[in-house]
C-alpha cells in the first residue's frame, strides 16, 4: 500500500507536493517534542542566523525538511529523463570536467541539504558513479531505494567492508563515488571533530580516499527553487590540503560543509540527530576525561 502511495505521489506537480511536504513537515515538527527539541537545538546552536532571526530561519527549515520528504517520490519513481527534468541549471560543472581530465577519479560530498538525492542522478546521465548508502532497516524500503536510486550509470556501495573496497576500486579506474560527508559512522569508522561549534562523530573515510587515490574533492547541493519550480545544482572543488591525520581532515572538511550550509542554512536537515554517539562510541567528553587522567 505504501509503495503504491509513494508512485501515486510521484506524479504530482512538484509545487504541490512541496506544499504538502511543508504541511508534513510542521504536523511532524508539532507532533514530536523530540524532533522539534533536537531541531531548534540543531539550528540555534550553529551559529548561522542571528539570536533574533532565528525563528523566522526555524520556520522556514520545518518546512523545507518536510519538502526533503514529499519530494522523494518525484526523484525516485518518474522516468528517469522526467525527473532530469526538474533540476533546471548547473553551476561548477568545470570542476567536474577538471577533476576527471585529472585521471585520478572523482569525489562528490553531498550533506543532507537541499535534493541530495538528484545530484547523483544528473551525474550519473553522464559518467559512472558509485554511491556509499546505508541499507534501510525497514526492508520494504529497499526496492524503493533501488528502483530509485540505481539508474543511469549509478551503483550502489553500502556502508560495510565491501563497499569501501568498490569505492576504492572506482576511485582507481578514475571514476567518480558520492558520500553524505555528515552522516553519522559507526564504531571505529570516525573521530570527534567540531561540526558547527560541537563535537560530532566525523567519519574518517573521506581522508583515508584522498590520501590513498589522490581523487578529487568536490561538494555538491542541489538547492531548491522558490513555489516548487525544480532544483538548481551547486559544485564547487573542496579547498586543497585536507590534513593526513584524521581528526585534523575530519575538522577541515567539516569546515568545508559548513561553508557550503552557510549558502542555504534553510535547506539543511537540521532535523538530522547528527550530534549522537553510536553505539560502542566513547563520548567526546569521556575521551576527554581520559586524556587527562593520563596526564
Amino acid at each position: 500500500m505504501m509503495a503504491y502511495l509513494l508512485r501515486v505521489l510521484a506524479y504530482l506537480p512538484l509545487w504541490l507536493l512541496h506544499l504538502l511536504g511543508a504541511a508534513a513537515g510542521w504536523a511532524t515538527y508539532l507532533g514530536s517534542r523530540r524532533y522539534a527539541a533536537r531541531m531548534r537545538e540543531n539550528l540555534t546552536a550553529s551559529g548561522v542566523c542571528a539570536p533574533d532571526a532565528c525563528g523566522k530561519m526555524l520556520r522556514r527549515a520545518v518546512a523545507e525538511a518536510g519538502k526533503s520528504v514529499l519530494e522523494l517520490p518525484a526523484v525516485w519513481l518518474r522516468p528517469e529523463q522526467q525527473a532530469l527534468q526538474l533540476l533546471k541549471k548547473c553551476h561548477g560543472w568545470e570542476h567536474v570536467e577538471a577533476a576527471l581530465a585529472r585521471g585520478k577519479g572523482l569525489i562528490f560530498l553531498t550533506p543532507h541539504m537541499g535534493c541530495f538525492e538528484i545530484t547523483s542522478l544528473y551525474y550519473a546521465a553522464r559518467h559512472p558513479i558509485t554511491v556509499l548508502y546505508r541499507p534501510p532497516k525497514l526492508k520494504w524500503l529497499q526496492p524503493l531505494i533501488d528502483a530509485g536510486r540505481v539508474r543511469g550509470q549509478v551503483t550502489l556501495a553500502p556502508t560495510d567492508l565491501g563497499g569501501v573496497r568498490a569505492l576504492f576500486k572506482a576511485l582507481r579506474r578514475g571514476e567518480a563515488i558520492g558520500i553524505l560527508p555528515d552522516q553519522v559512522p559507526g564504531q571505529g569508522e570516525g573521530v570527534w571533530a567540531d561540526f558547527f561549534g560541537r563535537p560530532a562523530y566525523t567519519m574518517t573515510l573521506v581522508g583515508r580516499l584522498v590520501h590513498s587515490t589522490d581523487a578529487a574533492v568536490v561538494l555538491a547541493a542541489a538547492f531548491r527553487l522558490p513555489h516548487g519550480k525544480g532544483f538548481d545544482l551547486w559544485l564547487e572543488p573542496m579547498p586543497e590540503g585536507i590534513p593526513a591525520e584524521p581528526v585534523a581532515a575530519a575538522r577541515f572538511i567539516n569546515a568545508a560543509i559548513e561553508s557550503l550550509v552557510r549558502q542555504r542554512p534553510e535547506q539543511y536537515l537540521w532535523s538530522y540527530n547528527r550530534y549522537k554517539t553510536p553505539r560502542g562510541v566513547s563520548s567526546k567528553a569521556s575521551e576527554e576525561k581520559g586524556v587527562r587522567r593520563e596526564e
